[in-house]
């Protein structure tokens, strides 16, 4: 099993920039893929950044490319999640996720963008 724990979140202004942090332990040995989700008050959850355990290969939601910028940090198995420019429309519960065989979730961190 794998445990993820998100960090970072919080009320930000329009333009603003947040970094959002995941901690992963457990069987770590064994992901082949993490990233982050978001989900808005009455909205679907929807994919916003992945990377490969390997830090090799990044892809991104349509929307925050060229804001967002997820990186991963090999020797503290940290992945984070550097959110520049935020809009009203980024606010939501982001989600940091692994995938194994299975795909594990964290418990989730509040972010809100307003003025």
């Amino acid at each position: 099993q794998v445990q993820l724990v998100e960090s970072g979140g919080g009320l930000v202004q329009p333009g603003g920039s947040l970094r959002l942090s995941c901690s992963a332990s457990g069987s770590i040995f064994r992901i082949n893929r993490v990233g982050w989700f978001r989900q808005a008050p009455g909205k679907e959850r929807e994919f916003v950044a992945g990377i490969s355990w390997s830090g090799a290969y990044t892809n991104y939601q349509a929307s925050v490319k060229g804001r967002f910028f997820i990186s991963r940090d090999n020797a503290k198995n940290t992945i984070f999640l550097q959110m520049n420019s935020l809009k009203l429309e980024d606010t939501a519960v982001y989600y940091c996720y692994a995938d194994v065989q299975n795909r594990y979730w964290g418990q989730g961190t509040q972010v809100t963008v307003s003025s």
